[in-house]
């Protein structure tokens, strides 16, 4: 099937195509909100109505939330997925917003034409690239390239409550060959990437607690041992000189880099001196043996989140407090077992605390790291693809947060996920004014183009 003819369609289409991405911004599905339940099923049955046009056997399905949409085209080939979600953030603060959030527009900017609009970049923006792809493949050809499932959900941006139940309940619908992804961006704003690798996070709170009241520090001073004290021994004592983290077995299932993923990495010529500077830094704090974008993106860390014990209001006060505690994250590569690192962490506090003190773990909740299987040839298909849309070679990328619907297609379904988005680092998502560069739009759609002709070939 001729992709050139596609291609050409993607580009003579991109006036109604952006018609389209406005008319659903203008649609304000906000889930976290119960006052917008009514807009996040319009939401949905915006996309079914669209999906039906493309000859998908499209429907919204109820669940104890917001709808699921699902569609369905048949065809020869592999079996994809792609997923997206419909939902956006609140749009507060409001008066910080040069417009209003829900009456998209085009803008030109210095950098190009934008698209203006809450949910702009995430995800409709993302997710309408992969439909208006499909659309001029089947504008062209009549049909689609290869056998397609469409799944949205309407919770990712209230946590996806109904998410896991759902696809557990429909797994045998759902499972493909290989899922797709438009979630994430390119590489410093222009290098195309899949994201292969996702960090987990095991998130621990500890509470000291000794005597049983505050004590005045000139009568209990040297003699008491203060929480915070010991607080203070347990966190120093997680990190050695070298930025190592030293809980026992920390390190099992952490796999080293390939050599081919650490040439790509050296490739994208990452400057972390940038990187730390827009936030006011300069020096690496991490494993003294590691290059910088190996600790941000494949590398296990630990955080102190959040600590407090003793009186911090105006003024001073003389006390030795009761009780200290802190919030302490821990981000998990490769196959490292959250609930190992769990026990190692309780046992090592409990080995710190003296005679008469006691800790409490009110959380200790963690979910492990999501790695996909490169080897599978789908992967480099698409990564050439992309490549072949883009000035610069596409490269397999970490990612130091984690995307649970990645883990879910894993776990649940037994699919390896491609992450693919074409978001840029300046888009805003979240905030006041966001938008998504008309060349994302565009060059994401005809990247798709690319990527369902190389995965069908």
């Amino acid at each position: 099937m001729s992709l050139d003819a596609v291609l050409a369609k993607i580009d003579e289409n991109l006036p109604e195509a952006t018609e389209r991405l406005l008319n659903l911004l203008r649609i304000p599905s906000i889930s976290t909100d119960p006052a917008f339940k009514r807009d996040c099923d319009d939401a949905a049955d915006w996309l079914v109505a669209d999906l039906r046009n493309l000859g998908a056997d499209a429907s919204k399905r109820v669940t104890t939330g917001h709808p699921m949409v699902v569609g369905h085209v048949d065809g020869d080939g592999p079996h994809v997925l792609f997923y997206g979600h419909y939902d956006v953030q609140p749009v507060d603060p409001l008066d910080l917003w040069d417009m209003p959030p829900f009456e998209p527009q085009v803008e030109d900017t210095e950098n190009g034409q934008v698209i203006r609009g809450r949910g702009a970049s995430d995800d409709k923006g993302q997710l309408m690239t992969f439909i208006e792809a499909c659309r001029a493949w089947k504008e062209i050809h009549g049909k689609l390239p290869c056998k397609i499932t469409f799944f949205f959900e309407g919770e990712e941006e209230s946590g996806s409550p109904s998410l896991v139940p759902f696809m557990v309940e429909n797994a045998k619908e759902l499972t493909t060959d290989i899922a797709l992804i438009c979630d994430t961006g390119l590489f410093e704003s222009s290098v195309p990437a899949i994201t292969t690798m996702l960090r987990g996070l095991v998130a621990e709170e500890l509470i000291i607690k000794g005597p049983n009241r505050d004590l005045h520090s000139g009568m209990y001073g040297g003699i008491a041992m203060n929480p915070i004290r010991l607080l203070s021994k347990i966190i120093t004592g997680l990190h050695d000189a070298t930025g190592r983290i030293t809980l026992p077995g920390f390190y099992d299932g952490v796999p080293e880099l390939a050599d081919e993923i650490r040439a790509q990495w050296q490739n994208l010529a990452f400057d972390h001196t940038t990187f730390l500077g827009d936030v006011g830094l300069s020096v690496p704090a991490g494993e003294h043996d590691r290059t910088p974008l190996e600790m941000i993106w494949s590398r296990p860390t630990c955080d102190v989140n959040g600590i407090w014990g003793g009186y911090a209001g105006d003024g001073f006060k003389t006390v030795l407090p009761a009780e200290a505690g802190a919030k302490i994250s821990f981000r998990l590569v490769g196959d490292q077992d959250p609930d190992a690192i769990h026990a190692a962490f309780a046992e090592y506090v409990q080995s710190c605390l003296p005679e008469d003190y006691t800790v409490e773990f009110p959380l200790g909740k963690g979910s492990k790291a999501s790695q996909m299987s490169v080897s599978d040839p789908m992967f480099e298909k698409a990564r050439k693809a992309l490549s072949d849309e883009w000035p610069r070679p596409a490269s397999y990328i970490g990612c130091g947060g984690s995307i649970p619907i990645a883990g879910h297609f894993k776990d649940i379904l037994g699919v390896d996920a491609m992450l693919i988005g074409f978001g840029k680092d300046d888009d805003q998502i979240h905030s006041p004014n966001e938008k998504y560069d008309m060349q994302s739009f565009h060059k994401g759609t005809r990247s798709w183009a690319r990527i369902l002709a190389a995965l069908s070939a």
